[in-house]
């Protein structure tokens, strides 16, 4: 899909999307600080669950290697440095923080997501609230407002339920229910999960995704007993006309970045404790 950043943004130093790096040292060094303002932005919006929720992201050279957060660690108090690296294929931690354990239901998903899906460099997951509500229904969300068009023909649902992640196998039914192309997923009794190919992107979407379950769930509230209320659902053309447009993957790195930044400039120095540790060992 071709990049819409100029056909949205105009201007002085207009925006330019997902950036490159010198080398795969400040790659994780940014995948790792960002990840961390992510959680502290979570934290803000009361996405925390006791020790429930995670983050994945790839590292950038080493495809078999993911960076997640530890098990247990409030979110608003996640730092750069506090992010270890698991190899997918063996779960042992391979590089940056190796003081805390990882959530092992939360790597069966994630690891086994990266396996089917190449494409994917982030995945998200969260206990969310409204999320948590709408998923108890097991149906998708219609299209009855602008931002969800975000995820137009990429939102799935998993209807089966089969209780907390203990093995391969329930990661292997949430990465079937995604299949080859969805971005997002509504996980019946359980939650939310995005992906991306960015951290960026996938923390984006999870938030919308959220946003849009309690929008949907203010609208049924609305209309039930009231016959003279009716959903306006946004026809197929105009959808798909917003998914081409807000849906690329530069434009939503670029939706997630004043949460983002104001979480870093809020948190100060104290967010990149550790940064020069966001290392992999020698595979």
């Amino acid at each position: 899909m071709e990049c819409q950043l100029s056909e949205m943004s105009r201007g002085p130093n207009a925006l330019s999307g997902i950036p490159t790096f010198d080398s795969f040292d400040e790659h994780r060094k940014h995948i790792c600080l960002h990840m961390a303002a992510v959680f502290r932005n979570w934290a803000r919006m009361g996405f925390t669950e006791g020790i429930s929720g995670h983050i994945s992201v790839r590292d950038p050279e080493h495809e078999d290697c993911i960076w997640m957060n530890p098990i247990g660690k409030h979110f608003g108090l996640l730092n750069a440095g506090d992010m270890l690296c698991i190899q997918i294929s063996s779960g042992r931690i391979v590089g940056g923080n190796k003081t805390r354990p990882y959530n092992l239901p939360g790597f069966y998903i994630h690891s086994e997501i990266h396996k089917a899906r190449p494409d994917v460099h982030s995945i998200c997951h969260a206990h969310t609230i409204a999320g948590r509500a709408w998923c108890a229904f097991g149906r998708p969300l219609d299209m009855i407002q602008q931002d969800i068009c975000d995820l137009y023909g990429v939102l799935a649902v998993d209807a089966e339920y089969a209780g907390i992640v203990t093995a391969e196998q329930e990661g292997q039914q949430i990465a079937r229910a995604l299949g080859p192309k969805s971005k997002a997923a509504l996980l019946i009794n359980h939650g939310l999960i995005t992906v991306g190919s960015t951290v960026d992107e996938a923390s984006f979407l999870l938030g919308l995704l959220d946003r849009s379950c309690e929008i949907q769930l203010k609208v049924e509230a609305a209309c039930a007993g009231n016959p003279e209320l009716k959903k306006s659902i946004i026809p197929h053309e105009l959808a798909m006309n917003n998914f081409k447009m807000a849906g690329e993957k530069h434009w939503l790195y670029e939706e997630a970045q004043p949460d983002i930044e104001y979480e870093i400039e809020m948190a100060g120095d104290k967010i990149r404790t550790g940064i020069e540790d966001v290392k992999v060992d020698r595979l």
